[in-house]
């Protein structure tokens, strides 16, 4: 998405960086919901709509996560979707064509509503009859129908075999709603939201179109796996990563996520493991993307050669060393390092940047140089040094005369893309459940998420289709040709993947014990020492 969710999680011995202290401070957790005062996070991906059926980004998903419920979940240590509303779940018969999950009893919504299967019914109906284009309706394409029996059985009928159907469920796409409070044909107001998951909405804070402050507190009907170590969290929204690094400064804001400039970012990890750090860090692994998306629709864009040669120019170890100060790696295919299935493709294919073999694919095109491009963007943690960058990678041989444009409104950013107004822009994307088919279904087949415009009906129509019928999601195969073939039309080039990084004051504890590459952050895990 660009958006959030799922796998392993990190113990504090397999995370890259967590100061001693940061692990041995969770014993310290104040019983009783750490205190009353709220513990608040800050960070900067900021969204708009908070409506599970049209929510589809990591800062609407960080929220949907803890105050909404789904079918099932991915708790801490994890690898596989585990029964959460639901009591139960599976598929029925050979063909994976019917999935079957049985609720819990005794549910409630945080209104005191019960959570029967009819609002598991209305859920997903809703997500696919409203199919809002920023909403998380594709994830549940492959459902036909769903079927009811009592209020605790739930039937899903599927149009083909889909393995992976039980972590979508597991996301904020299969976030079980209201059905007496939600509207069947169109979003609810953020201020009105009702989930039955740990916590509450207390209330929303807006800023213009987007909130800035969401308040939430202990769900007292939530029942369910989670166990909360605080009974107040607020999530604070900024516009700008000196704004964050200011309140996490003053002490407005106990932690963030990776939210913060690379620089001020790779300083506060060396100030904490020289012990001379007022902050501390946790740092691990993480399936967050990003990527420079061509509109192929564009005269520009939808040349194939102009592609190819920008993939052979740019340089990701530059991005990531120069740029993000090595809070990123670089990333060589669509499908992320740490999820099965990944490969080098843009690498074997293109190798390291050379301008020489860009120039020679652009004369082979009889494309005239230098190629005039725009490159947009609309919120980056490096600011504007990422675009900065890679525009001067592009020009590196003359090849290329680039110019450079921010959207600071992210709605307008969005529109922009929807509607082919921009020739190059980059995105960034958290993935829905860890696994290969979030970083291909989402993003490459009928134009993706990003609606560029591009399409293979190999892809769309035969290795797709055939990946997710497999139970085994170790990996290979259909995987490997897909990342062949998109390294080859170049849609998308991938620029690099963030590690997971959290910046938290010296009283918090539980950070280290939610950081994984899911894309999940569980509130709950979260406490302040006793003083």
């Amino acid at each position: 998405m660009t958006t959030p969710n799922r796998l392993a999680v990190l113990s504090c011995a397999a995370l890259v960086a967590t100061t001693a202290a940061g692990c041995a401070s969770v014993e310290k957790v104040t019983g009783g919901g750490g205190g009353s005062a709220a513990i608040t996070m800050g960070t900067t991906s900021v969204t708009s709509v908070l409506d599970p059926a049209g929510a589809y980004d990591a800062g609407s998903w960080l929220v949907l996560n803890n105050a909404f419920q789904s079918l099932l979940s991915f708790p801490a240590g994890a690898t596989e979707p585990q029964p959460d509303a639901a009591e139960s779940c599976q598929f029925t018969g050979s063909d994976a064509l019917t999935y079957t999950c049985k609720l819990r009893s005794g549910l409630k919504f945080s209104n005191g509503h019960p959570v029967t299967a009819a609002d598991v019914k209305f859920s997903v109906d809703r997500v696919k009859k409203i199919a809002d284009p920023s909403g998380p309706g594709p994830l549940l394409s492959t459902i036909a129908s769903v079927e009811t029996s009592g209020d605790r059985d739930v039937t899903f009928h599927l149009e083909s075999p889909d393995a992976v159907l039980p972590a979508k469920l597991a996301s904020a796409a299969g976030a079980i709603v209201d059905h007496q409070v939600f509207p069947a044909d169109k979003l609810l107001g953020n201020g009105s939201l009702v989930g039955s998951g740990p916590y509450k909405i207390d209330s929303v804070e807006m800023n213009g179109k987007a909130p800035s402050r969401i308040a939430l507190s202990a769900n007292p009907g939530y029942q369910g796996t989670a166990k909360l170590l605080n009974s107040k969290f607020t999530v604070r929204y900024f516009d700008k990563p000196e704004q964050l690094k200011s309140a996490l400064d003053s002490g407005e804001v106990d932690l963030t996520d990776n939210s913060l400039d690379p620089t001020a970012a790779a300083q506060i990890k060396s100030d904490d493991l020289a012990g001379t750090g007022k902050l501390r860090v946790a740092e691990g692994a993480s399936g967050d993307t990003r990527y420079l998306v061509f509109n192929t629709k564009d005269e520009t864009g939808g040349n194939q050669a102009v592609r190819q040669a920008a993939a052979q120019l740019i340089d990701r170890k530059a991005l990531a060393h120069d740029v993000y100060a090595g809070t990123v790696q670089p990333l060589y295919s669509v499908v992320p390092a740490g999820i099965a299935g990944h490969t080098t493709a843009f690498f074997d294919k293109y190798g390291d940047p050379d301008p020489a073999k860009a120039k020679r694919i652009l004369a082979n095109a009889h494309v005239a140089t230098p190629v005039k491009l725009t490159l947009t963007w609309s919120r980056a943690r490096a600011g504007a040094a990422e675009l900065e960058s890679v525009k001067q990678q592009l020009e590196n041989g003359g090849l290329f005369q680039v110019t450079v444009q921010q959207e600071a409104d992210w709605t307008a950013y969005q529109a922009g893309w929807k509607n082919g107004s921009y020739q190059a822009y980059t995105v960034g994307w958290t993935p829905d459940y860890a696994d290969a088919d979030d970083y291909i279904s989402p993003l490459v087949v009928n134009g993706g998420a990003y609606h560029n415009g591009w399409d293979n009906p190999q892809i769309s129509d035969k290795l797709v289709p055939d990946s997710i019928k497999l139970t085994d999601r170790s990996g290979g195969g259909a995987y490997d040709q897909i990342q062949k073939i998109l390294a080859d039309a170049v849609p998308m080039v991938p620029l690099f993947q963030n590690k997971s990084f959290y910046v938290y004051q010296p009283a918090i504890t539980g950070v280290d014990s939610t950081v994984d590459n899911t894309g999940v952050f569980r509130f709950w895990e979260i406490g302040r020492a006793a003083k």
